[in-house]
């Protein structure tokens, strides 16, 4: 990433506890209290059931990509081009959108196993992205 701070996401009570988990170096995810439904991205009421009840986990980070795009513009502060952007199906069975890192767009595939790694602007910024993962 360049040294340019890149655009802050905005942050509420809905979403303040993501950041806290991002922060602390975990991916965390949603869970209805009631109904058990895994959601991302964070949202105050449960889309099957309707709870306002729920819970914070913490995801294990890993997951498949089920889709992605290569962006080349608009060329926003912060961030370095091109930038992979992956739909990550999570083992735990929600999906997740966020940034591959640590390879070229030309690598990327569907169905490609990848892990969650924190990455750390030079302001201190904490955000979870993604990066391909070795195989056995």
């Amino acid at each position: 990433m360049t040294s340019v701070s890149r655009i802050k996401p905005p942050m509420g009570a809905d979403n303040a506890w993501w950041w806290q988990m991002a922060a602390d170096g975990k991916l965390g995810i949603q869970q209805c209290s009631d109904c058990r439904t895994l959601r991302h991205p964070p949202r105050p009421m449960c889309g099957e059931c309707h709870s306002m009840a729920w819970a914070a986990i913490e995801a294990c980070g890993r997951g498949t990509i089920c889709s992605y795009t290569v962006l080349t513009h608009p060329k926003f502060p912060g961030y370095e081009y091109p930038l992979i952007i992956v739909l990550v199906d999570l083992e735990e069975g929600t999906r997740l959108t966020s940034q591959l890192v640590g390879c070229e767009p030309e690598s990327v595939d569907f169905d490609l196993p990848v892990e969650m790694v924190i990455h750390e602007d030079p302001d201190g910024f904490k955000l979870p992205v993604f990066r391909l993962r070795e195989t056995s």
